[in-house]
């Protein structure tokens, strides 16, 4: 039986997508079956970040029309044999789809993987609901910055009309050297704001987005670690967070910043 987890925001652009997949990779690089699952319906992108929308036959809703079966519909990883991806329909479709439809789809492939990673659109309309419907865990993506805590805090509210029996907490695009400076919202009041565990820390870094558009694993040293932290603290429920601001501390992290500054 898989662990079905949403990942949500609230906020758009805060790098949701990017999370899903890098999460998805590492769960299936620690020997996992991992399908992710693209719900956002007309808005998608999970294809093309995980560099497989070339791949695409069948999506979401050719399932649940019963043109194919689920795994007919799965496309899987170029690199890593245990990861798959159901891609989302790109163009405008006429058919109503409710959470029963995707909780459907999510049945039909819950005894062949180990996690189903679910990609919630943005915002807290239709498309949120539907995504939320089949799951029973939830990561809720945030940046440092307050329209993303304030639009995080409506959709962990929004959550608890669910059955949802753990919520956790990933900043995204953490800087340690203005978290240092006191420019961005520290760690501490994020997660005093939201009330819910931190999982994850993700380091600000260009890194991950580019690899992610070319189907590639995240190749920075330090956004590899913080991902391998993530998905062991939800495996294993471990508390490893790790520490963007380790290079920017003492006398060389101090010049280290003054430089950043000034650029």
């Amino acid at each position: 039986m898989a662990r079905k987890i949403v990942l949500t925001s609230g906020k758009g652009g805060v790098g949701k997508t990017t999370i899903t997949a890098n999460l998805g990779k590492n769960l299936a690089k620690l020997g996992f079956r991992v399908v992710l699952l693209d719900v956002d319906i007309g808005l998608n992108n999970l294809d093309v970040v995980m560099g497989i929308e070339d791949q695409v036959v069948f999506d979401i809703t050719d399932v649940i029309m019963g043109k194919c079966r689920a795994r007919q519909a799965l496309v899987q990883d170029k690199k890593i044999s245990s990861l798959y991806v159901m891609p989302s329909i790109h163009a405008y479709n006429k058919v109503k789809i409710l959470g029963e439809h995707i909780k459907n789809v999510v049945e039909q492939l819950d005894s062949n993987f180990d996690y189903i990673l679910i990609d919630c659109p943005a915002g807290v309309e239709a498309g949120f609901h539907r995504a939320v419907f089949p799951a029973s865990e939830a990561i809720i993506v945030v940046t440092p910055h307050i329209s993303s805590i304030r639009d995080a805090d409506k959709v962990i509210g929004l959550l608890n009309d669910y059955e949802i029996s753990f919520k956790g907490l990933v900043i995204n695009r953490m800087r340690g050297d203005m978290l240092l400076n006191g420019e961005l919202m520290d760690v501490e009041s994020i997660v005093r704001a939201l009330n819910i565990p931190l999982i994850g820390i993700i380091p600000e870094d260009d890194a991950i987005g580019s690899s992610c558009s070319l189907g590639g694993q995240c190749n920075s040293i330090e956004s590899a670690r913080a991902f391998t932290l993530l998905s062991e603290n939800i495996h294993n429920g471990s508390k490893k967070i790790f520490d963007c601001t380790y290079k920017y501390k003492g006398l060389l992290g101090y010049f280290k910043r003054a430089i950043k500054k000034r650029v």
